[in-house]
């Protein structure tokens, strides 16, 4: 380890230092201070964006340089999804805030936990070798567990906390299993090593073939996708909000960044076996996450299965294994997150009253109390729905364009049949705020850094969507389409 590479990996140990200064200064703080706590959160995510953009590795923005025995990559697709990881985590924090302080959760293991998560997901999306996969993978999963138990009162979060611990522990080691496999077909951890090795050898050894099963299998859980996506609706429903909105964002953008350096990085001789195990994970998330969404009266668990949906759109741009479908799914990804906190932010909105908003109905009359608030509902709604000119929309469009590019008309045209069915219980909480009587007259309101997070969420779902061309332009890029 020398101070180059240390420079290079200087985004990931400023966020780790500043979890460990977050956890010292909480033990000289009165309850009154605990605010201190989340301005250095907040500050940390903000010059943790600052160092990641401040990138003077890059030569003509294409140029990727590895670290620490080549396990670690800083390159443009990763420094990208670090910055909205960073984005979307300090709308977390925000959210988070108004939260905690009303269920009187307000403290400092919040942050440490979901900094040591996030220091997670930077090394997930840095990774370039198995060891580095493994390692960022426990510390967001360790991380998230605790946080999924973090109302230590709440009976319905500690089940949901064991559930998640019992099939995250076995899909990790499945994946470690895996990992074994490739390691022993290879003789190597590090991917593009791997990669040059089944080139060498061919694409035909069984061993690299089961690993490759053991392998999809982990990227599957992570992501949440049918088979593999039983823990997400008793998760989302039974964990605080304030940690569903982690969950359901940040770690999904890492999810991709994982899938992409073992997949195409390391396994891309294998593209006509995990092409085929990512179609069939896709088609069964898309038509089970939509059709389950319907049924549901809970509004934590129609958002549980819309994200299962949403992984398997995700799930569509990887599996053509082209540079265009890549950047479509990173695009994705980065949308969904997006969205995916503002809806949870509005579900905190409606659940800091002492009560938490867990079902359809407390969105009734949404308009009546507060017009502004049911409109940027209505944009988030329309957006997932994949309604133009919300930035949901152009996701779909792009990935559902890199699959008819890639032959599989099949695969697009069941997207996008079951999109148009799902399409129904996005609108019907449109419906909810704008046709239905209020069961509870009492108006709106929010502190000033929650509006103005809540509208900068709402303004980033219809600028990103009306300009969609930079980003798409900059996903692209990422991968050289």
């Amino acid at each position: 380890m020398n101070g180059a590479q240390m420079l290079l990996a200087a985004p990931e140990f400023w966020v780790l230092v500043m979890a460990c200064v977050i956890m010292i200064v909480d033990l000289f703080l009165r309850e009154e201070r605990r605010g201190i706590i989340h301005m250095l959160a907040m500050l940390t995510v903000i010059f943790a964006a600052i160092i990641t953009l401040r990138a003077d590795y890059l030569v003509d923005g294409v140029q990727s340089v590895t670290a620490f025995k080549n396990s670690f990559i800083r390159d443009p697709m990763g420094d990208v999804l670090k910055v909205f990881s960073f984005v979307i985590m300090g709308l977390v924090f925000t959210y988070s805030k108004f939260y905690l302080r009303s269920f009187k959760l307000f403290r400092a293991d919040f942050y440490t936990l979901s900094l040591f998560a996030l220091l997670g997901v930077m090394l997930l999306i840095s990774a370039n070798s198995m060891l580095m996969i493994y390692l960022g993978l426990e510390l967001i999963s360790l991380s998230v567990y605790a946080l999924v138990a973090f109302d230590r009162d709440s009976g319905r979060g500690s089940e949901s906390a064991m559930k998640y611990f019992v099939l995250g522990s076995m899909a990790s080691g499945m994946l470690l299993y895996g990992m074994s496999m490739i390691y022993g077909a290879t003789g190597s951890l590090v991917l593009p090593d791997i990669a040059e090795a089944i080139h060498a050898q061919g694409s035909d050894d069984i061993l690299l073939v089961f690993g490759l099963v053991f392998v999809v299998v982990g990227i599957a859980f992570k992501f949440g996708v049918v088979p593999f996506h039983m823990w997400i609706p008793d998760v989302y429903e039974g964990a605080p909000p304030a940690t569903v909105l982690f969950i359901s964002s940040v770690p999904k953008l890492a999810a991709f960044a994982m899938a992409y350096r073992f997949l195409s990085s390391g396994l891309g001789d294998l593209h006509i076996h995990w092409q085929a195990m990512l179609a069939s994970l896709a088609v069964l998330s898309i038509v089970l996450g939509n059709l389950a969404a319907i049924m549901q009266t809970n509004i934590k668990r129609m958002l549980a299965y819309s994200t299962i949906s949403h992984m398997g759109f995700v799930m569509l741009g990887l599996l053509p294994g082209t540079s265009f479908g890549f950047g479509a799914s990173m695009y994705y990804v980065i949308v969904y997150g997006v969205m995916s906190v503002a809806s949870f932010g509005m579900v905190i909105l409606l659940s800091a009253r002492g009560v938490e908003a867990e079902h359809l109905n407390d969105f009734k009359g949404l308009n009546q109390r507060n017009p502004f608030y049911a409109a940027i509902m209505g944009l988030v709604m329309f957006s997932m729905a994949g309604v133009p000119p919300m930035v949901g929309f152009f996701a779909k469009l792009m990935v559902l364009k890199a699959v008819v590019e890639a032959g599989m008309m099949w695969l697009a045209i069941t997207a996008v049949v079951f999109a148009v069915i799902g399409a129904f219980y996005y609108l019907r909480v449109i419906k909810y705020m704008y046709f239905d009587e209020p069961e509870n007259e009492t108006t709106i309101t929010a502190p000033v850094d929650f509006g103005a997070a809540l509208t900068l969420n709402g303004i980033m779902i219809l600028g990103l969507g009306v300009f969609s061309s930079s980003l798409i332009a900059i996903c692209m890029t990422s991968f050289g389409a």
